[in-house]
């Protein structure tokens, strides 16, 4: 055996006889990720903050909505956000907060309806931070996964139709 082994494994053995008891005590109250994880109120913030910098409104030309839209985000309290898309092209339309306790969808800022229920939901996406793109998922079900959605066509306010003119008969 070589000296600096044999003096690492004095140093293992010296450390393991020290603490045996306190490293057992330790092991068993240590909560040190769980802590971290323990509130039920799991926030993708930083997900949508990141999507919609990198995806959604990336560009110069989009700065000043996007910004807008952050500082939105800052004000608000909640912890889950959802994106709206017009449609599967994943064209942004508007900013939701999202509450998984009592799935209620409420609009914060953009174009779209107050709020969305359930039934008006069509698709389901993910946010992929490593490919900077959203990804359909096959789920029925809203979740605290989801990062953003469209709702069914019919949904989207079209331009009204201009009220006919009044036909005035022609003189003859």
């Amino acid at each position: 055996m070589s000296p600096s082994r044999s003096s690492s494994r004095n140093g293992e053995k010296d450390w393991e006889n020290g603490s045996t008891t306190s490293s057992v005590t330790s092991n068993t109250e240590y909560t040190g990720p769980k802590l971290y994880k323990e509130p039920s109120a799991k926030s993708n913030k930083h997900i949508i903050q990141n999507a919609l910098a990198h995806c959604c409104l990336a560009g110069k030309v989009n700065e000043g909505q996007k910004n807008k839209i952050l500082e939105e985000m800052e004000k608000s309290e909640a912890n889950n956000f959802l994106v709206l898309f017009r449609d599967a092209g994943c064209q942004f339309r508007s900013l939701y907060t999202y509450c998984p306790e009592t799935e209620e969808i409420n609009k914060l800022t953009g174009i779209g309806p107050k709020s969305i229920t359930r039934k008006m939901i069509d698709g389901l996406y993910k946010y992929n931070s490593d490919k900077k793109q959203f990804s359909q998922i096959p789920a029925k079900t809203m979740s605290a996964s989801v990062d953003a959605v469209t709702i069914h066509n019919h949904l989207w306010q079209t331009k009204k139709p201009a009220t006919p003119k009044k036909v005035v008969p022609a003189l003859s």
